[in-house]
């Protein structure tokens, strides 16, 4: 199969943080094999002049800044660098789309990818330009890069833009996060397993908690952290995304649809907030100076290009429920930050303990924590006798499995699985509109109460794990946020 991959945004800090460095290791694994033998082009798109030798260096100096294994070298590249091009474009420009459409009809692939890796306010104009020009045929995929829109209004007008010229199946909304291994693992734990879904409901479950958690500030990205917030970047769509996954019914089948339309299911059950339970049960903070692993480190308001009297959050956390049969009742804590102790994502889910304790001082529930980053595995914590002469003392042990460990070829990356699905044209991975929409529509009384809330977010310490509030608001339930760190 041939393909051409249009990269909007093709000289951006996406394309050659991420994307290039994925297209390389799938070139490198095999599983591009179409750039080796000539049927792959990979085409960056920019406003600036340059050539394809031009571009391929600037590629070439960019694989500098990846991390060593993942570097190529000189002959690697060599090969790699035959499928990159490069392409002027004024955007705004209908001629250049034009011009677009005769480079990729000269060789007519069987598949076109248009990635949209620039920034969101130029998603509608591109996909008009593109609808006009005709590149918007059966074969062409458009791939949408986060965030869509900064609230519901904007997503809205963006999604109305991209249906006027393509298809929903056309349209791949793309979230890095259900392309790690370890997301796409929930689904294997759940639903190809016959051990956790009895147990998967309210009679049987106290709490879930999922935690994305950062010890990076904002870095270079002030200017775009400072315009979208945590909860744009990490609430609205990872969180929610990873809540769905915990949460959803089994599908009747694999397929993409089958899926989604179960998460949406979950996403329109969550309950409301009111401008109260906002108050009551989100806390939204942003770090001050601290110490970050024995470094000292800024606060968010001395980052660059980070206005002084900024009220954008770094930290949320908030308290919800699925109300339907089976989670009624059960609270769902999420939580992100940057700036907190360790770079940990996780899912806790917390067991009810046992309805009568036979064994003295001794009541402790399981848990089963599905661990993200940096780590890649599952942990059932249980109890077990210590096997001495006081058998009714329990001790907690865990059964503790380690992905990256189980399997010794390496793990795909989460861009590089997202790409090869864009191409083969697999949907699973990729948000539809509808799901995109109903988060935004829940997250939005969030924003709304935020916007008239003249206090802003509450401070905490850099290398804390947020505002004391957040610990408070699980209190209230008779309950604590799991922090080994």
């Amino acid at each position: 199969m041939s393909f051409d991959l249009v990269l909007f945004g093709g000289t951006g800090d996406l394309t050659w943080r991420k994307l290039m460095p994925a297209l390389f290791q799938a070139h490198r694994h095999g599983t591009l094999p179409q750039l080796a033998m000539g049927t792959g082009r990979i085409l960056a798109v920019a406003r600036d002049a340059r050539s394809d030798d031009d571009y391929r260096s600037f590629i070439r100096q960019k694989f500098a800044d990846v991390e060593p294994s993942k570097q190529p070298s000189d002959a690697e590249f060599a090969e790699f660098a035959q499928a990159l091009h490069y392409r002027p474009m004024d955007l705004a420009q209908p001629e250049h789309y034009a011009g677009l459409k005769r480079w990729l009809d000269d060789r007519g692939a069987d598949t076109v990818m248009i990635f949209l890796a620039t920034s969101p306010h130029l998603f509608i104009p591109i996909c008009e330009q593109l609808g006009r020009a005709g590149i918007n045929g059966a074969n062409v995929r458009l791939v949408l890069e986060k965030p869509l829109g900064h609230d519901l209004a904007s997503a809205q007008e963006i999604n109305r833009a991209v249906r006027a010229s393509f298809t929903e199946s056309q349209a791949l909304r793309i979230d890095h996060y259900l392309g790690k291994p370890a997301v796409q693992n929930l689904s294997a734990l759940r639903f190809g397993n016959a051990l956790f879904e009895p147990l998967w409901r309210r009679e049987s479950i106290a709490n879930i908690q999922i935690t994305l958690a950062e010890s990076i500030g904002v870095g270079t990205r002030g200017d775009f952290y400072d315009r979208t917030g945590a909860l744009r970047d990490m609430i609205q769509n990872h969180a929610l995304q990873l809540l769905t996954m915990i949460a959803m019914e089994p599908p009747s089948t694999s397929d993409a649809d089958a899926i989604r339309d179960e998460k949406l299911k979950v996403l329109k059950s969550l309950k409301p907030f009111t401008a109260d339970t906002v108050v009551r049960d989100v806390v939204r903070g942003q770090y001050k100076a601290g110490t970050v692993n024995g470094t000292a480190a800024i606060g968010y308001l001395q980052e660059n290009k980070v206005p002084a009297d900024s009220r954008t959050e770094t930290f949320v956390a908030m308290r919800t429920e699925v109300q339907n049969w089976r989670w009624a009742g059960v609270p769902f804590y999420l939580r992100t930050g940057k700036r907190l102790p360790a770079r940990d994502a996780q899912i806790v889910v917390n067991f009810r303990p046992v309805p009568h304790p036979i064994f003295p001082g001794s009541n402790q529930a399981n848990k089963l924590v599905i661990k993200l980053q940096p780590e890649d595995g599952l942990e059932l914590h249980l109890v077990a006798a210590k096997g001495n002469s006081n058998n009714e003392l329990l001790t907690p042990v865990k059964l503790d499995l380690d992905f990256d460990r189980a399997f010794s070829t390496e793990r795909v990356g989460a861009y590089e699985r997202l790409l090869l699905d864009a191409i083969a044209g697999r949907l699973n991975l990729f948000v539809r509109s509808d799901e995109q929409e109903q988060a935004w529509r829940w997250v939005q009384p969030i924003l709304q109460a935020w916007e008239a809330d003249p206090n802003g977010p509450r401070t905490y310490a850099a290398g804390s794990w947020g505002p004391p509030a957040s610990s408070a608001m699980v209190a209230r339930d008779g309950c604590t946020w799991d922090e080994e760190q």
